[in-house]
Order: structure tokens, then C-alpha cells, then sequence
């Protein structure tokens, strides 16, 4: 079955994962996050993506980007990707592909998700257990937006700059969001839309992505009362 081609809408920010393959390490020492990060920045203004948000785990990474043209991401991702894949096999006697197949992402509704989706990625280190809060993890951008550390591969997002009227305002306020528990079901959520590349929003912004793009962006309702207006409704949005 052929794949759909991902929801990319210009504007409009994304969360992406791409993995090493079979799970193996990326990132073995510090100069390899720092090559990462430097190609990544590069990269993101070449191509014109705003990176609002970022975790390089050992194995992974999570990203939360904007682009500015319908190609900018896949454009940044390949050029990165290329890079990172060279350095990496030469600096470890490798050869071979580094990457987990093709990277995931979700189209993320940015009034209800951005911020639920930029702790979700500064979070995962501590939800690894590799450390007590996320401003002790070198490699997430937790330490720009929350604590103002100098950081040219962030972009503010305007949902983050609503925060405050000043610098020291906007991360007071971040850091209090940090603080309060994802739920479980939002976390299933966002990792169920990521990895299935559903769009993650209100069912108001499902729909008008739907129709905007043609194309139907969430999972087909299954079971329930057939009879039921409900049911009704779920279906016709799904046809979309």
C-alpha cells in the first residue's frame, strides 16, 4: 500500500521523532550532540524552520518545528540526516544507516498542543530517569525557554511569547507549566498521533485540516452505535 505523503502545512508546527535503527545509540559522546545541534541549526535556517523545542536522547530524538514552506522540513531532515550520518560513520569505524526509516510527525494544533508537545519533549529525560528535573539535562532546549540561557537555534513561538511582556516573564511562566503533570492519556495521545502521523488537535482543528487538505487525519472511528448521531458524525468526519 502506497503511503500518504505527511500533513505539512506552512505555518503550522510539528512535532518529529526519528530514531536510530533498532533503537542502537546516535549519540555516544558530547561532541556528538554538539555536530548534531550545530548541523540541525544550519539546516533549520537553510531551509526555513523555526525549531521551538528539542531533546536529543541517546537514541532518538524529538524535535518541535514551523515551517515556512511546505518542503522545509523534509529539505532540513535530509540535509541534517546526511551530515550526522557521514560524521558518525567516520568518527566510529561504521557504515551503514543510522536511521530508523523514514522520521515520524504530526501536524500539532498549536493553541491546545504546543505547549502539552514542548513539555513533552523537555520532559522525556526525566521521564527516562536520567535526571531529577529538566534543567539538569544538557542536550533540551528546557534551558532556553525556562531559564533564558542564551540558545541561536531557538525560535520563540508566538503561543510562548503570549506568555509575558518581558523575557523573565515568558520562562516564570513556562517554568510553572513544566511543573504540572502531563496526563497519561495525553501523553498516549501525542505518541499515538506521532508515531501513526494523525494530526494532534481539537476535533474543531481536525476538521478544518481535513478540509483544508483533502484528506482524513484521524483514525477511522470503529464499533459503536451505528444508529447514533454521534456515530454518524465520526464517520462523516473520518470520510474527510
Amino acid at each position: 500500500m502506497a503511503r500518504l505523503p505527511r500533513f505539512v502545512i506552512p505555518g503550522q508546527p510539528q512535532h518529529i521523532i526519528q530514531r536510530g535503527n533498532n533503537r542502537q545509540e546516535i549519540f555516544c559522546e558530547e561532541d556528538d550532540y554538539r555536530f548534531y545541534l550545530e548541523k540541525l541549526e544550519e539546516a533549520a535556517e537553510k531551509f526555513q524552520c523555526d525549531v521551538h523545542a528539542y531533546v536529543l536522547m541517546t537514541n532518538h530524538v524529538h524535535l518541535l518545528v514551523t515551517p515556512h514552506t511546505e518542503t522545509g522540513i523534509g529539505k532540513m531532515l535530509q540535509s541534517l540526516g546526511r551530515y550526522y550520518v557521514q560524521y558518525f560513520n567516520y568518527r566510529y569505524q561504521r557504515t551503514g544507516t543510522l536511521w530508523e526509516g523514514r522520521y515520524r510527525a504530526t501536524l500539532i494544533d498549536s493553541e491546545q498542543y504546543l505547549f502539552t508537545c514542548m513539555r513533552y519533549i523537555e520532559l522525556n529525560p526525566v521521564r527516562a530517569s536520567m535526571v531529577g528535573h529538566p534543567s539538569e539535562y544538557p542536550w533540551s532546549s528546557y534551558r532556553s525557554n525556562g531559564a533564558g540561557v542564551p540558545a541561536s537555534l531557538i525560535s520563540s513561538h508566538g503561543e510562548y511569547r503570549r506568555l509575558g511582556r518581558t523575557e523573565a516573564e515568558r520562562q516564570s511562566a513556562y517554568r510553572q507549566l513544566v511543573r504540572a503533570r502531563i496526563p497519561d492519556k495525553t501523553l498516549d495521545e501525542i505518541r499515538s498521533a506521532t508515531n501513526k502521523a494523525w494530526v494532534l488537535g481539537s476535533d474543531r482543528f481536525r476538521e478544518r485540516i481535513a478540509r483544508q487538505l483533502n484528506r482524513r487525519v484521524a483514525p477511522a472511528v470503529r464499533g459503536g452505535d451505528r444508529k447514533s448521531k454521534a456515530y454518524r458524525d465520526n464517520v462523516e468526519f473520518n470520510r474527510v
